[in-house]
């Protein structure tokens, strides 16, 4: 199982169009509520945008999404609307998997699934196992997942299968145990509906994530919206700590973004 290259270690390979995105999906609610409908109308109306944003990454050469779908923190949202979610993660499960599994498209959720009910986990597990094999591109489902529980539960998992390192252990022994260990840190990371935040998302991982928010709410994140996302991310220098001289040696300067950056539009 490959592992995750840390950006604060070695300089990891990047190209015009970034190999993970990562994103929040931000604004189901305010979308319904903007044309009188009910909050879950939104969330309805958010998993037709996945579908977009997955056949969108997919034309476009990307080979992971990490999609932020259920925080830790989304228990604290009214009881019913937590019920229409997970009912609604049930109905995708079903739908969707199969259609994943006949594209070449691996499946997989991250998170602290103890609190979900049996039924959902075995969904999940059964689709993880239907598309292990898929190599095609990554989607990622990121539900009841919390950037400090996944540091916490790393650690555990860690100290439980190598206690000898409790006194002295670094980065290159504790990236293994993360819930993302197998895809490369996020190149870019997006988060619709005009917040400016990560909210507790991959938080170990976005180290040297480039960060664009847009006002954009997800239901309308469209393939435009997703152009626009990867034209800021071809615009930046992703230095790792060096100098932008130092690019210039590296690297001839930034036609080649200016081209790529025109093919997306």
């Amino acid at each position: 199982m490959p592992l995750t290259t840390s950006s604060t270690r070695e300089i990891p390979e990047t190209g015009m169009i970034p190999r993970h995105i990562a994103i929040i999906m931000d604004g189901n609610g305010r979308w319904a509520k903007n044309r009188f409908m009910p909050r879950v109308a939104g969330h309805k109306r958010g998993v037709e945008t996945v579908r977009t944003a997955i056949k969108a990454c997919v034309e476009r050469g990307v080979e992971y999404l990490t999609l932020f779908a259920f925080s830790s923190e989304n228990w604290r949202r009214p009881a019913d609307e937590v019920t229409f979610l997970m009912q609604l993660f049930i109905t995708v499960l079903e739908q969707e998997v199969a259609k994943l599994h006949e594209n070449g498209i691996c499946f997989k959720v991250i998170g602290d699934l103890s609190k979900f009910e049996p039924n959902i986990v075995e969904f999940i597990r059964k689709g993880e196992t239907l598309t292990a094999a898929n190599t095609r591109f990554t989607l990622t489902i990121a539900a009841n997942y919390g950037g400090r529980w996944d540091i916490m539960q790393a650690i555990r998992k860690m100290l439980g299968q190598r206690p000898e390192l409790a006194t002295c252990f670094d980065e290159k022994d504790l990236m293994p145990y993360f819930a993302l260990n197998y895809a490369p840190e996020p190149d870019l990371f997006i988060r619709t509906g005009g917040e400016k935040r990560i909210s507790n998302f991959l938080l170990w991982q976005l180290a040297y994530t480039e960060l664009y928010f847009t006002d954009t709410l997800w239901p309308d994140f469209d393939d435009r919206a997703l152009n626009l996302a990867i034209q800021s991310y071809q615009k930046r220098e992703r230095r790792f700590g060096r100098t932008s001289e130092q690019l210039q040696i590296v690297q001839p300067p930034h036609e080649g973004r200016e081209i790529a950056a025109k093919r997306t539009a």
